[in-house]
C-alpha cells in the first residue's frame, strides 16, 4: 500500500503497438512517482491478454479508468495524475514474419509504385486518354498492333476492382483487415462534426440543456 499523498503520474499515446501478446501497464505507459516500488509494481500489473494462437494483427480499445482501476486495487490511496489520452488503443502486431518476406513485400511494393507513377504521368500527358495510351503500349512492347480488348486493358480492369476493394477494405460481406474502413472513418468524422456543430449552437444560444438560460 502506497503512503498517503505519494502521486503518480502517467502519459499514454493514442496508438499504443505491443508484440507480446500478455500486455503490462509498462508496455503502453510512461510513468514517474517518487516511491521507485510503486514504479514496479504498477509497472508489472496486466492491463490485456491477447490470444496466443492468432498470427494476425489485433486491436483493443482501453480506457485510463480501466488503468486506475487496476492500480487502485493495490493502491487505494495512490493518487493517479493523466498527462496522456483518455482512451486508446492497443494493436497486437506479432512477429511473425521472416525478414526476407518483410523485403520481398517491399521490393513488390516499390515496383507497384514506380509503374503505377509512371502509368499515372503518361495519362496526364495524353489527357487520360487511356485506350490510346494502351495501344502505344502494347505496340512498342510487342511490335504488333492491338486490335480489340488486349492484355494491358483486361490487366488494369482486374487491377481496379482488387485495388477497391483493398482500398474499402471489404470482400463481400466480410473485412479484408481488422483495420476501420475509410467509410467508417468517414461517418466517425461526420458524427464528430455534427456534435461540434451541436454543442457550438447551443452556445450561440446560451441555453443548457434544461432549457434556461447559461449562469442562471
Amino acid at each position: 500500500m502506497s503512503a498517503p499523498g505519494q502521486i503518480l503520474y502517467l502519459k499514454i499515446g493514442q496508438n499504443c503497438i505491443v508484440q507480446q501478446n500478455i500486455v503490462r501497464i509498462s508496455d503502453i505507459a510512461e510513468m514517474e512517482c517518487p516511491d521507485r516500488n510503486v514504479l514496479q509494481r504498477v509497472g508489472r500489473t496486466v492491463l490485456c491478454r491477447f490470444s496466443d494462437t492468432d498470427k494476425k494483427d489485433s486491436a483493443m480499445v482501453c480506457s485510463i479508468l480501466q488503468i486506475m482501476e487496476l492500480i487502485h486495487r493495490e493502491f487505494p490511496l495512490l493518487e493517479i495524475i493523466s498527462l496522456g489520452e483518455t482512451d486508446f488503443v492497443i494493436r497486437y502486431i506479432p512477429k511473425t514474419e521472416k525478414q526476407w518476406l518483410q523485403y520481398l513485400k517491399v521490393a513488390i511494393l516499390s515496383v507497384l509504385l514506380f509503374f503505377g507513377s509512371a502509368f499515372s504521368i503518361m495519362t496526364f500527358i495524353q489527357d487520360a486518354a487511356v485506350a490510346e495510351l494502351f495501344d502505344r503500349l502494347y505496340d512498342r512492347v510487342t511490335g504488333n498492333r492491338g486490335e480489340g480488348i488486349n492484355v494491358l486493358e483486361v490487366s488494369f480492369c482486374i487491377g481496379i476492382f482488387v485495388g477497391i476493394m483493398f482500398f474499402y477494405n471489404h470482400a463481400g460481406r466480410k473485412k479484408i483487415m481488422e483495420d476501420p474502413t475509410p467509410i467508417q472513418v468517414a461517418i466517425r468524422k461526420y458524427e464528430q462534426d455534427v456534435e461540434t456543430t451541436y454543442i457550438a449552437a447551443g452556445m450561440r444560444k446560451g441555453k443548457s440543456a434544461d432549457g434556461k438560460p447559461r449562469g442562471t
